[in-house]
């Protein structure tokens, strides 16, 4: 057995993605289409995944350390399981065959897999008591090598010095003051599940007040062409709207009808 996959193991995992990717083998989205992505809403995101056939890539219900912050980030998944003997004894001895300390605890382990722009994606069956993945000396850790932050389905300790990170975002259920216990490390860089998401490694995160949106990663530079599109005609729209010159029912349907359209693109040319 294996806690990260061997990296064509996870070319075959994301075969759809097509682009760059990293020495172990997760899809490598540009950083440009970050840099765009962290204009886009929840909602402009989930219409065009919807459009392609992507019905299940929302997990609502979070927690931040930075409320109203917009996190986006190429994901690292994890995910753990309730601790069993035998099981823990073999993953011990995997993590060992792939360099992992015995004495270091097991969450640390994809602490230390993480690149600039990661967002580790942790799946931990919503535990919250026991289950608190990071505190503030993690987090730190998390800080400094993505500049991101992370997604916890679960929960975190030490919440006040976490608040107090400036360059990363932690989404987490809830906070408690036990550390993480009885659960055992079930991989690294594996398919996991947030809320009704599944989350595949190399996925685009995209976490905004509304929640957590997964975005396939063949399909980040889509979703960041549309929502900048749907961003300028909500502009429009409003403009529009608050001078009167259309009505709600003529601006607020999927296309617009030609004449208002075409005040639209006459307005965009000239802005």
């Amino acid at each position: 057995m294996r806690i990260a996959p061997l990296p064509e193991d996870l070319i075959e995992l994301t075969a759809a993605w097509t682009g760059e990717r990293f020495p172990d083998g997760r899809p490598k989205v540009a950083d440009q289409t970050l840099r765009q992505l962290a204009n886009a809403t929840t909602e402009q995101a989930w219409d065009v995944l919807r459009k392609h056939g992507f019905h299940r890539q929302f997990a609502g219900g979070w927690r931040q350390t930075h409320p109203g912050r917009v996190l986006v980030g190429r994901a690292v998944t994890a995910q753990f399981l309730p601790h069993r003997p035998d099981y823990d004894a073999a993953v011990v001895a995997a993590g060992a065959r792939e360099g992992h300390l015995e004495g270091d605890r097991q969450n640390s382990w994809i602490i230390e897999t993480l690149r600039t722009g990661d967002v580790m994606v942790c799946d931990i069956f919503g535990k919250v008591k026991d289950g608190t993945v990071i505190g503030d000396n993690l987090g730190s850790a998390i800080a400094a090598r993505t500049g991101v932050g992370a997604v916890i389905d679960g929960g975190i300790r030490d919440l006040q010095g976490l608040s107090e990170l400036d360059n990363a975002n932690i989404f987490f259920r809830d906070n408690d003051p036990t550390a993480i216990a009885d659960v055992t490390l079930a991989g690294i860089n594996l398919p996991v599940r947030l809320g009704e998401a599944t989350v595949l490694p190399g996925d685009v995160i995209l976490g905004t007040p509304s929640g957590i949106m997964t975005i396939p990663p063949q399909l980040a530079e889509t979703v960041a062409v549309a929502a900048e599109d749907i961003r300028i005609r909500d502009i429009f729209g409003k403009l529009r709207l608050s001078q009167r010159t259309y009505t709600s029912a003529q601006i607020d349907v999927g296309v617009w009808a030609p004449e208002i359209e075409a005040d639209f693109q006459d307005w965009l040319t000239k802005r």
